[in-house]
């Protein structure tokens, strides 16, 4: 494996798994009201991008950080959205 694709994989996991502590606090406590709603609209229309991107340019760990963060990021706007 080449130096840059690795240290594309080390970036996709800490930025990726970064949104992990979060998801688990907002599904033990079942509560998102700090969280903003707008900003993970956003964030999500930004990771869809860069999805997109990732397929485009065939780069393994953008689409896959990106799909996994997606992942992540939908579940926190869907408690966001249902806890408030």
């Amino acid at each position: 494996m080449e130096l840059t694709t690795l240290i594309g994989f080390l970036a996709a996991f800490c930025t990726t798994f970064a949104f992990l502590p979060q998801l688990i606090k907002v599904w033990k406590n079942k509560h998102a009201k700090d969280i903003s709603l707008r900003m993970y609209i956003m964030f999500i229309a930004g990771i869809t991008f860069w999805l997109v991107y990732g397929i485009l340019i065939g780069s393994l760990p953008i689409i896959i950080a990106n799909t996994i963060t997606f992942i992540f990021a939908s579940i926190i706007l869907v408690f966001k959205i249902k806890y408030g």
